[in-house]
């Protein structure tokens, strides 16, 4: 069948499939460039906000001086409430597609594949550590500073 073509076309197919090969060469390092300026950028946001952290202490000891004293002038009910209310809104099992959706998203930013098992796994297994560590630092902080919010908590999640 290839002795059939003229040396011409055969010639064009190789000059085809030569500018194909070039083409699926350059798409698949325009990916590797963007993952790796993803990764790259989302290190030096990481290193710029921990320095602005590290270096303006002043401006953050302002900022939690202020929100303490907001917090403690709030009842201990609307406390409660507060709480079950953004752990309910956040770290909520009842949304799974929100959790789906704010993952992958995170996980496209570094530049990974789309990848449905992982995705699934991290949405079954996030939401449980994240109430996990709300619950034990509801149990050992606020026992502390006010006993009464926590009864309140736990009689407004029952």
């Amino acid at each position: 069948m290839i002795k059939e073509y003229p040396e011409t076309h055969l010639q064009k197919l190789r000059i085809g499939i030569h500018k194909e090969t070039i083409q699926l060469v350059k798409i698949h390092n325009e990916y590797n460039l963007h993952s790796i300026l993803h990764f790259s950028t989302n290190i030096i946001s990481f290193a710029i906000l921990s320095g602005y952290f590290i270096l303006s202490n002043e401006k953050l000891v302002i900022l939690n001086s202020w929100v303490q004293e907001l917090l403690y002038n709030l009842s201990d009910t609307i406390k409660a409430f507060s709480i079950l209310l953004v752990t309910d809104l956040w770290i909520g099992f009842h949304s799974p597609h929100g959790w789906e959706l704010m993952i992958g998203s995170v996980y496209n930013d570094f530049g990974l594949a789309h990848n449905d098992q992982i995705i699934s796994g991290l949405v079954s297994t996030f939401p449980v550590i994240l109430d996990t560590i709300v619950k034990y630092w509801i149990f050992h902080y606020l026992n502390r500073v006010s006993p009464s919010l926590v009864v309140i908590y736990h009689s407004m999640n029952e």
